[in-house]
């Protein structure tokens, strides 16, 4: 099971997982989006609506009665009801439940630094746990130390 730690010092999770969600779709998967925060979702919302010119990535809300349907679903909740493999923590809190998929994206603005450090320390003693972080440098991504 893989980790990525995706520190977001220039775009808001918002900017991020839309490409995150593309990429997995493309070949083949499907994404959860867990945050706590309800407003958040919203937001990622209209992002995953407005992520390309020429369509928009299908999603939906949990409880919406249609997620097992769904590419792409968004939650407060770490439970996969569309089947997800991945899994994408939008609100720089980490949670148990992820290791449960094949791969998490784990994205924290910098107010939420020490609870990613925190994870990352508990993460290293779990067998089978493949830890990588990254940071952007300018427009790109670049995987850190």
């Amino acid at each position: 099971m893989q980790v990525d730690f995706y520190q977001l010092t220039r775009d808001p999770a918002e900017q991020v997982i839309p490409a995150i969600a593309q990429k997995i779709l493309d070949d083949g998967g499907r994404l959860l989006v867990v945050s706590a925060e309800d407003v958040q979702l919203d937001r990622l919302s209209s992002a995953l609506w407005a992520a390309k010119a020429e369509s928009f990535i299908a999603h939906e809300k949990a409880g919406s009665g249609s997620e097992a349907l769904q590419p792409v679903l968004l939650s407060t909740d770490a439970i996969a009801t569309n089947g997800a493999r991945m899994i994408a923590l939008a609100d720089g809190q980490w949670r148990e439940q992820a290791l449960q998929f094949d791969r998490a994206f784990y994205l924290f603005p910098p107010d939420k630094t020490d609870n990613a450090r925190a994870a990352w320390r508990a993460l290293a003693d779990k067998q089978g746990v493949e830890r990588r972080y990254w940071k952007q440098d300018g427009g790109k991504w670049r995987q850190g130390p």
